[in-house]
């Protein structure tokens, strides 16, 4: 992904085939503090990164 369109993919109505997904994937997660970003290598392939605040999972056994 060209380093340009990295913060741009979030955005609504941005995208060929995406449309309002990821938009809506950053609102919904937003909602319980988590953040996802862009990281990946331009000509490489493209990684997104989830921060999670420390209270915001359960450990279930």
């Amino acid at each position: 992904m060209a380093p340009e369109e990295e913060t741009r993919i979030f955005d609504q109505n941005y995208g060929k085939n995406t449309g309002n997904g990821l938009f809506l994937i950053r609102e919904i997660l937003s909602i319980t503090e988590i953040t996802i970003e862009e990281t990946g290598v331009y000509g490489k392939g493209v990684r997104f990164v989830m921060i999670i605040p420390p209270r915001g999972f359960q450990i279930r056994g």
